[in-house]
Order: structure tokens, then C-alpha cells, then sequence
């Protein structure tokens, strides 16, 4: 069994603050737009080597994503930066008619996602983003599961034309994939093969299914792991090659099991090989403060979830 190794403990965050600190030496197009969290969102950098090509709007994230729609119009490749609860619930408008309809280039960059936010509670906790975003057409989702692979989503994002919804976290969380690892969007990356078992996660999640992986095979039980860090445009076939070869599959993230990962997946299984699927997700509620550790184990995001809901869907075949 592969064994992975958490090489220190970093925020997501920063993974996208270094990587668009690398876009702002590399590509000129590049511009950033943040709505008053520019430290939050580690673009401090951005803004001091390219003050020129950094617009600090306010508290005002809809006019942020017209003044991004607009730029794009002139050639520029805008990121915007604020919180997930910010960037989606707060704009969705703005995002569906001067982004999205229009296919424009613009890079929707949404930090402290999902119930890891923690102590800000339940109104800055949005579990709801990625079906709000996978939702709408032409526009492509990632959530990263590290600081690496977020950094490295980062620059791949500017290589991409069109709408991108990029999501990641604050907390400091395991930092186990390669620094030099290649970024594909709409790419699966398997972590781990196995054969009694499908385990496909994406975000903080990932890390947990690999924890969880271990604890199945000390039971005899072979977890195959996936890492969906592109949810639209999903990854069918890694999906669907691994599920035929296990014949069960639990899907993990932090977000609603309703319009998520889970739901997308269940999409591909219905319609090209019906197969037993848990979910492990939050069930249809929103957050509450605490902390992040508090509340992905209050509310069953974790490896415990996911080997029970394996040992579940084991016993459905």
C-alpha cells in the first residue's frame, strides 16, 4: 500500500497567494481584484510587485465581478479574491449574466469554503457553492485538496480560456502531494489502487480518504482512492474504470451531499453502470461556529465517515 507523507501543515490559501505571486512575474496579463481581504487571501505580494495591476474594490464583490467581466474585454486575465460565501451566494447574479453568459476569461478565486472556516459560523460557511457554480454553463470547477496542488491550480487556471470557479480553505491542512506534480483540469489523480472499494474525494477531504484508506486495509479491505479535484468537467471514465473494478464507491467532501461531488458522481453511475454509493457530506445543513477540527468531526467529514460508509457500501454488493 502507497504511503503518502504530510511534508507540513499549510493553508490552501497560500498555495494560491505563491502561485498568482508566479503569474504576476510571468504572465503581464495577469490582474487581481480583491474585495477587502487581501490578506486573507495572501495577494499581498501580487499587490506589492504589481500595484498596477491590483485593484483593491471594497466591500462590494458584485461590482468586483463586473469590473472582472469588463477587463476581460481588454485582453486581461482578472482573479478575483474574497471568501466562497463571497464569491458565489453573495454575486451569484453578477457571475450568471456578465461572466458566465458571456464565456468570459475571468478566475473566480474563493477561500475559508465550506465548515473550516470555522469560528466565523454558519453564515460565512457556505456548503452550497459547488452546485451553485458546477450549475452553470461553460463554467469549470476545481476544489484543491493542498497547498501544492492549489498552487499548481493556480497557474493552470491561467492557461485555461473561460470562466473557472477555483475553491480552497483556510486552515493549515496536510501538504502530501508533489510539489512538481502536474495540474490537468478535468484530470483524476489516483492516489491509491484497490479493489473492494472505490473512496473518490475531493478538497480537505482527500488527505481524510487516505487516512481512511489505511485504517480499511489493517480490516482486510482494499480501498481504492481518487482525487477529484476537477468537478466540472468531471472525470467520467476514472470514475467509471475504477467503480467496475470495485463495484462500490463512497464519494467525501465538505459541502452539501446535495448538488455536490457526490451528486455528480451518482449522475455518471445512473447513467452508465448503476452501482451502491455512499455519501459522506453534510446533510442538507448549514455550519455552526467552532473550530475546524470541532466541527468536520461534529459533523462526520472525516476518515472515521469514510471507513464506515465504506464498510456500508461493501455491504450492499
Amino acid at each position: 500500500m502507497k504511503k503518502y507523507i504530510d511534508t507540513g501543515k499549510k493553508d490552501t490559501r497560500s498555495g494560491f497567494g505563491a502561485g498568482l505571486t508566479e503569474l504576476g512575474q510571468k504572465n503581464p496579463d495577469v490582474v487581481a481584484l480583491c474585495a477587502d481581504l487581501t490578506g486573507s487571501l495572501k495577494m499581498d505580494e501580487f499587490k506589492a510587485n504589481h500595484p498596477d495591476r491590483f485593484f483593491q474594490v471594497g466591500i462590494a464583490e458584485a461590482n468586483m465581478m463586473g469590473i472582472a467581466a469588463g477587463l476581460t474585454i481588454g485582453g486581461k486575465i482578472p482573479f478575483t479574491g474574497t471568501f466562497a460565501n463571497f464569491s458565489t451566494g453573495r454575486v451569484y447574479d453578477q457571475i450568471r449574466q456578465s461572466i458566465a453568459y458571456s464565456h468570459k476569461n475571468v478566475k473566480i478565486c474563493a477561500s475559508h469554503a465550506g465548515i473550516t472556516l470555522g469560528e466565523d459560523g454558519a453564515t460565512h460557511q457556505i456548503l452550497e457553492d459547488i452546485g451553485l457554480m458546477k450549475m452553470l454553463p461553460g463554467m469549470t470547477v476545481i476544489n484543491t485538496c493542498d497547498y501544492n496542488q492549489t498552487k499548481a491550480a493556480t497557474l493552470a487556471i491561467a492557461e485555461h480560456h473561460g470562466p473557472v470557479y477555483l475553491r480552497f480553505g483556510r486552515p493549515k491542512v496536510a501538504n502530501f502531494t508533489a510539489e512538481d506534480a502536474p495540474f490537468k483540469i478535468g484530470k483524476a489523480v489516483h492516489l491509491q489502487e484497490g479493489t473492494d472499494v472505490t473512496l473518490v474525494a475531493t478538497g480537505h477531504l482527500v488527505w481524510e480518504a487516505l487516512l481512511a484508506a489505511e485504517s480499511l486495509n489493517e480490516k482486510g479491505i482494499s480501498a481504492e482512492v481518487i482525487n477529484i479535484h476537477t468537478i466540472k468537467p468531471l472525470d467520467n471514465k476514472a470514475i467509471l474504470d475504477s467503480v467496475k473494478k470495485t463495484g462500490c464507491i463512497v464519494t467525501a467532501e465538505e459541502h452539501n451531499y446535495l448538488g455536490g461531488l457526490g451528486e455528480s458522481v451518482a449522475r455518471v453511475l445512473s447513467q452508465n453502470f448503476p452501482s451502491p454509493q455512499e455519501f459522506v457530506a453534510t446533510n442538507d445543513t448549514f455550519g455552526e461556529s467552532g473550530t475546524p477540527a470541532q466541527l468536520m468531526d461534529k459533523y462526520g467529514l472525516n476518515a472515521e465517515a469514510i471507513v464506515k460508509a465504506a464498510q456500508k457500501v461493501i455491504a450492499r454488493k
